[in-house]
């Protein structure tokens, strides 16, 4: 969870597979079926750090030894997005499980949209 913090704060997803379990899953609040291969986790990752601009910042967080609530706000294109991220941690310490929940609709509707041209653009390079 640390580690996961320092990479926000730099706004740098270098780290991210000292973070991430192999056998992990990413849950988004978009995509149905979820994505488990690391390197599809990791470009999740990435396109949301680059969508979610400076404003995003964690305003609560609820953790455990094995799982970590982080609910955050941020503003895209004058909404303010708010939501979760909800961690499960094997007992290495690193992610098995990334659930990300958002509300309002509005934000959800304008994530989509942000996320699939971000993904795309990506996927492009």
């Amino acid at each position: 969870l640390e580690l996961w913090h320092d990479m926000l704060r730099r706004r740098d997803l270098g780290r991210i597979d000292e973070a991430l379990a192999e056998d992990r899953v990413f849950l988004s609040p978009i995509v149905h079926t979820p994505p488990s291969a690391r390197d599809l986790t990791r470009l999740y990752l990435t396109a949301a750090l680059a969508v979610f601009n400076e404003s995003f910042q964690y305003v609560k967080e609820v953790v455990s030894p094995q799982h970590a609530v982080l609910e955050f706000t941020c503003e895209v294109d004058g909404i303010m997005v708010n939501g979760v991220d909800i961690m499960t941690f094997d007992a290495a310490g690193k992610i098995v499980e990334f659930k990300v929940m958002v509300r309002p609709l509005k934000a959800i509707n304008l994530l989509h949209a942000k996320m699939k041209a971000m993904l795309e653009q990506m996927s492009a390079q």
